[in-house]
C-alpha cells in the first residue's frame, strides 16, 4: 500500500444553538443545543424519525433550521461546502463511471486537473483496499466494495467535518465491522470532526467519543454518554453496562443478556 501524506489536522467545530425544525405542523427537533469539538466523533442514536438525519442535513447546509442556527467555526451554515462532507447510507456512486473516476470526481469538482485527480484517487483506492479494482464499474463489485469507494471519495478532499448518515446500515454484519475498522483508521489519520447517525448501538460504542441518545419525535436528548479514549475492539465487554443503559433508553431488550438468562434457566 502506497502511503498518503495528510495535511495538518483540521480544527473545525460545530455548534447547534437552540435549533428547532418543523415541517408544517410536524415538530421534529426542538431546542437542540450542543457543541461538537474539533476532531471529536459524536454519534446520534435514537428511534427512526426522531430528527437525527435532519440535524445532519442542517449541518451539511441541505436543510435550514426553523429557528436557531448551526455554526461551523462560528460562521452560520447556510449552504453546502466542501469542508463539510456528507456520506449517505447509499453509496451514490455514478454507475457510468469507474471506481477511480468516481473518486477523482470529488477533486475535479474542486478544479483539480483530471490526471492529478485520478492519480490521487488511485492512491486512496489502494488505501481502502481496492487496488486492482480501480477500473471496474460499481455494478461489477460488491456492496461493501462500493462503500469502500464511497469512503475514499469522502476522504480524498480532506474534509474538516465528516457527516455520516447510516453509512454501513445496508451491509451485512461482517462487512459492516470490517468497514467500521477502516473508517476508524481513516478518522484517526485525518482527524476530522465527525457527526455519525446510526441505529447500531455497537457501532456507536466502537467509533464514538460521545453518544447522544434521542427520544421519539419531537426529539430531545435523553442522555449523553462519554467514552474513554482507550483502544477499542469489537469486543465491547468494557462497555456492557453502557450498552444496556442505551438499549434501555431506546426501549430495547438486551438480547445477549436475555439469551444468557435463558441458558442459565435451561442449565438448572
Amino acid at each position: 500500500m502506497i502511503p498518503i501524506s495528510f495535511p495538518p489536522a483540521a480544527h473545525m467545530n460545530l455548534s447547534f444553538q437552540q435549533v428547532e425544525k418543523h415541517f408544517g405542523d410536524l415538530r421534529v427537533v426542538e431546542h437542540f443545543e450542543r457543541d461538537i469539538a474539533p476532531g471529536e466523533l459524536v454519534a446520534l442514536v435514537g428511534p427512526s424519525g426522531c430528527g437525527k438525519s435532519t440535524l445532519l442535513h442542517m449541518a451539511a447546509g441541505l436543510e435550514k433550521p426553523s429557528s436557531g442556527q448551526v455554526l461551523a467555526d462560528g460562521r452560520p451554515v447556510r449552504k453546502p461546502d466542501p469542508s463539510r462532507m456528507l456520506m449517505f447510507q447509499e453509496n451514490a456512486l455514478y454507475p457510468w463511471l469507474t471506481l477511480v473516476q468516481n473518486v477523482a470526481m470529488a477533486l475535479e469538482l474542486q478544479k483539480v486537473g483530471r490526471a492529478e485527480a485520478q492519480r490521487q484517487a488511485r492512491l486512496w483506492l489502494d488505501k481502502v483496499r481496492l487496488k486492482g479494482f480501480e477500473d471496474y464499474f460499481p455494478h461489477q463489485v460488491s456492496g461493501g466494495m462500493r462503500q469502500r469507494c464511497a469512503l475514499a471519495r469522502a476522504f480524498i478532499t480532506h474534509p474538516e467535518v465528516l457527516l455520516l448518515d447510516e453509512p454501513f446500515g445496508a451491509l451485512d454484519a461482517l462487512t459492516r465491522m470490517t468497514l467500521q475498522d477502516a473508517l476508524r483508521t481513516l478518522i484517526r489519520e485525518t482527524r476530522p470532526t465527525v457527526l455519525l447517525v446510526t441505529h447500531d448501538v455497537d457501532e456507536a460504542l466502537f467509533l464514538a467519543d460521545r453518544i447522544l441518545v434521542f427520544s421519539a419525535r419531537p426529539s430531545r436528548v435523553l442522555k449523553e454518554f462519554h467514552l474513554s479514549d482507550t483502544d477499542k475492539t469489537h469486543d465491547l465487554s468494557n462497555f456492557a453496562a453502557m450498552r444496556r443503559e442505551i438499549l434501555g433508553l431506546l426501549g430495547i431488550v438486551d438480547d445477549t443478556e436475555h439469551a444468557s438468562s435463558i441458558s442459565e434457566e435451561l442449565a438448572a
